[in-house]
């Protein structure tokens, strides 16, 4: 099936490379009006010029920019059909060692931006009926952990809780909301922080031999902001290729 989001207006936040990049692309493919949302300048813009969409840069922690996003949304294109939060970042820190300045910013970043985004978002799609809220979470916090990553699992199983609050109170308005979990996913960052070696030993541990692409949770968020999702909300598709399942790595 094509068309899928045909000519419905979507933003999608963090998608300047890595997952929220590949969400774009599939959201353009299936014939939807973009308008993108990165921290960063330059890769922001260069994919939004790829897509030929609009680009605006934007801290997702911050009520004022996010409500900018939203406008330039509605002045663009009059409407606002869906929203894809993905913007996130992972720092490593043992407990001890976290500095609350980190942990501050890491909540800001992954939880407190899918609350502005919901908040900056939520005016116009109640005004119009209809909406489509998708959230990027992680299997790392709902459904497992790693040391030096508290402040992430803190971070990530608090956006779950943001989903299923968020679904009961906008579900009157026909807004859904939903989310992915992503396991290990071939990205920018993920290889940036780790040897080859490293990278083969985790795909040795995924069930389905291999790590995930931006593709394959792309897909799956776009089924969650279309009509084939319509009496889906307050829930997440876990996307990791069974990495979750094993008892035991022996």
């Amino acid at each position: 099936m094509a068309g899928r989001v045909q000519d419905k207006v979507a933003i999608v936040i963090g998608a300047g490379q890595g997952i929220g990049a590949g969400i774009a692309a599939r959201f353009a493919e299936e014939g939807a009006r973009l308008v993108l949302a990165d921290w960063r300048q330059e890769p922001g813009a260069t994919t939004a010029a790829k897509l030929g969409a609009r680009f605006v840069q934007t801290d997702v922690s911050d009520p004022i920019q996010m409500a900018r996003l939203a406008e330039t949304a509605l002045a663009k294109h009059g409407r606002i059909d869906i929203v894809c939060q993905n913007a996130g970042i992972f720092p490593f820190a043992l407990l001890p060692d976290i500095p609350v300045e980190q942990w501050d910013q890491v909540l800001a970043v992954n939880l407190r931006g899918c609350f502005l985004a919901i908040q900056a978002c939520q005016p116009a799609m109640q005004a119009q009926g209809y909406g489509r809220i998708v959230l990027t979470s992680s299997i790392t916090g709902p459904k497992v952990s790693v040391p030096g990553h508290a402040h992430y699992s803190a971070s990530k199983a608090g956006i779950n809780g943001l989903i299923r609050a968020a679904a009961i109170e906008l579900a009157s308005f026909g807004i859904t909301v939903n989310g992915v979990e992503p396991g290990n996913i071939l990205t920018e960052g993920l290889t940036a922080e780790r040897d080859q070696d490293y990278i083969d030993a985790m795909a040795r541990s995924v069930p389905l031999g291999r790590l995930g692409v931006p593709r394959d949770v792309a897909n799956a968020v776009l089924f969650l902001a279309s009509d084939e999702a319509a009496y889906i909300t307050g829930t997440t598709i876990v996307v990791d290729g069974g990495q979750i399942l094993p008892e035991s790595k022996v």
